[in-house]
């Protein structure tokens, strides 16, 4: 399941039309925690709740609360309540508690079923489950067969195994064992929860959550001091509280999740696009990608607001190229470039040509879309390496991920948000609740052209990043970058994660830009369940103190390539193979010369507050997981500026 992420100081909803949702980020930084889905999952065969292998899950097997979700795809609440499982896996961490997942497809949602399947083979393989879970849910209108594949691959499953595993029986039949069991316990609705067994129903507040959880961790504490082993205590719990728990209330309906009813403070720029009258009642201000499917599919919904609002209206375009989309930053270095050569016509016509022509977004596609636009073919290509563009493009994107907003198309109307390429009338409904407010300040004497800067002056401005202070890096820190530079990120990491190995490529990136200016510092903090994880940091710190910063830099990147190879026999092997010193190699390791240091930065990480790898302290900004480059760029410009 996601991680809740520091940064969002705000709980955002689901959004079924999203083409990227906040989960996702939720979900990059939980997993950060969490070890890796398999057999090391397994939980005890003797829990009344069977937990196998075959079950994704997040957090530490032997955590002593176990909650068991038993969800729906297809289904508007289990979605809505993905935010509130992402708080609470990121208040109690993977050490304390433990999240299963098990499919429990409604027989009237059709896309459910398939999907739950899809989702069982990309786990079967070996794939990131709550990728997968995120895409899903995140595009709860495209439950199809092509975007399944798609997801799988970009959960990391190759599209023809995934494709051979759906035509086995084993994804079928693992969806018919969790139908089995939700029909065994009555789980006739969807979202339903076993927390250590007992029965919570519906998208429940947190709150309801939390007072499940905080019970049975006392009641974990109290059974531990009678003898109980800590790996036994949630199925201990679990037996008894099975056996107590009621049949679950099947009359009502799930609650609805509160709306985001803040106001939010998100500016609009002088040189920001804008379409409609400027003294619009309603500004809306969309935050979009041109590779984005979404994207396209909303803009006939804004192109009737305008018409049905034609005096009220105004639309603001703010950048926000995503990552995996490699074409999107580019088409909107082009859209900028129109937009500075014939002002906001030039953009929107370009903006249109970008969407039309959406396939064919590479630079000969950009070309052929300038000439159509009558615009020099020449300094159109030069746009696209214009680093006056592309500082607009991030100082767009930068907003955005102040406020929290990683998917697009996002708005946010009057201060109110609304993620997702969602139906006309749910953007009519906020449109006209927002006119009313604004009718009524221009009663009070408010001018038109005024009204948007006065709903600002209360609007609650973007959060602060979480910071997070740690002590001065010791020469027993490997380190990369310029000694004197003037941001240093401190990572806090473990060889036998897999979400800290994913990261690397980011941290390569991040050095790769800024040469002159970040410094990354390494500490170590093994988690407890990587059982091979604190004997690898202390090979690697051997490395370092044999062959300095270069020496640590290659073995850490040779045992990051053999994650699944870090026994002793495996590390001196490394060893051999860099040319180090074997004999004082084996001593160190023999004597764990290195231990104290291993368990210093782990205390420091404890002290810091930092429980999960892999974790970064930039300049004090937080990030905790394996998020993508653009979060990381954002904080290193926002240290840069001295904020």
């Amino acid at each position: 399941m996601n991680k809740g992420t520091a940064i969002v100081g705000f709980m955002l909803s689901f959004s079924s039309g999203a083409g990227l949702t906040w989960g996702v980020a939720r979900h990059q930084q939980a997993e950060l925690s969490t070890p890796s889905v398999g057999s090391e999952l397994a939980g005890p065969s003797s829990s009344p709740i069977p937990i196998g292998s075959d079950d994704p899950a997040w957090g530490n097997t032997a955590a002593p609360v176990t909650v068991v979700v038993i969800s729906d795809f297809e289904c508007p609440y289990c979605s809505r309540v993905t935010p509130t499982l992402a708080r609470i896996e990121k208040e109690y961490g993977p050490e304390r508690l433990r999240v299963v997942w098990k499919n429990n497809p409604l027989p009237n949602h059709p896309g459910a079923r398939p999907a739950a399947e899809a989702g069982a083979a990309v786990h079967a393989l070996g794939g990131d489950f709550w990728k997968f879970h995120d895409l899903a849910f995140g595009h709860q209108r495209e439950l199809t067969r092509e975007n399944f594949s798609r997801w799988a691959a970009e959960a990391g499953v190759d599209a023809s195994r995934f494709d051979a595993e759906l035509k086995t029986p084993r994804a079928a039949a693992k969806v018919d064992r969790d139908l089995a069991f939700a029909r065994q316990i009555r789980a006739n609705g969807t979202p339903h929860f076993r927390i250590n067994g007992k029965a919570l129903s519906g998208a429940q507040p947190f709150d309801k959550f939390k007072a499940l959880i905080d019970e049975q961790l006392a009641a974990a504490d109290a059974l531990a001091k009678t003898g109980v082993p800590g790996a036994s205590l949630s199925v201990e719990l679990t037996k008894t509280n099975f056996k107590a728990t009621p049949e679950p209330e099947r009359s009502k309906a799930p609650p609805a999740a509160p709306v985001d009813t803040t106001t939010w403070k998100v500016p609009v720029h002088a040189d920001d696009p804008v379409e409609g009258p400027a003294d619009a009642l309603v500004t809306v201000v969309e935050f979009s990608d041109f590779q984005c499917p979404y994207c396209v599919k909303v803009g006939p919904t804004l192109e009737r607001l305008r018409q049905e609002y034609p005096n009220d209206v105004r639309v603001v375009w703010k950048d926000l190229p995503m990552s995996f989309h490699a074409r999107a930053k580019p088409a909107a270095l082009l859209a900028r470039f129109a937009y500075e050569e014939r002002g906001n016509e030039g953009f929107w016509k370009m903006h249109d040509a970008l969407f039309a022509n959406q396939k064919d977004l590479e630079e000969a596609g950009l070309s052929r879309i300038a000439e159509s636009l009558g615009l020099d073919e020449r300094r159109a290509r030069a746009a696209l390496t214009s680093k006056r563009f592309a500082e607009k493009v991030d100082q767009s994107a930068a907003l955005a991920g102040d406020f929290a907003i990683v998917s697009t198309p996002q708005f946010v109307i009057n201060g109110r948000r609304l993620s997702g390429a969602r139906p006309y009338e749910e953007f009519k409904r906020l449109v006209d609740e927002q006119l009313a407010t604004a009718r009524g300040l221009v009663d009070k004497g408010v001018r038109r052209a005024d009204v948007f800067r006065e709903l600002m002056k209360s609007a609650k401005p973007a959060p602060e990043p979480e910071k997070k202070t740690v002590a001065p890096p010791t020469r027993e820190n490997p380190s990369r970058g310029p000694q004197k530079a003037r941001v240093t990120i401190t990572e806090f990491s473990d060889f036998q994660c897999p979400y800290c190995s994913r990261v690397t490529g980011t941290v390569e990136q991040i050095l790769a830009t800024y040469p002159k200016d970040v410094k990354v510092v390494w500490r170590h903090l093994p988690l407890s369940f990587h059982r091979d994880a604190p004997l690898a940091a202390e090979a690697a710190q051997e490395a370092f103190a044999q062959a300095g910063n270069d020496g640590f830099w290659r073995y850490h990147d040779t045992l990051f390539r053999n994650q699944k190879a870090l026994g002793r026999p495996d590390l001196e092997r490394y060893a051999r193979e860099q040319g180090l010193d074997m004999a004082r190699f084996n001593a160190a390791l023999d004597s764990r010369k290195h231990q104290a240091h291993v368990e210093r930065d782990s205390e420091e990480a404890k002290r810091a507050g930092i429980p999960a790898t892999p974790g970064f302290v930039i300049n004090g900004y937080f990030v905790s997981g394996a998020y993508p480059f653009d979060t990381f760029d954002r904080l290193v410009r926002r240290a840069l500026e001295g904020g």
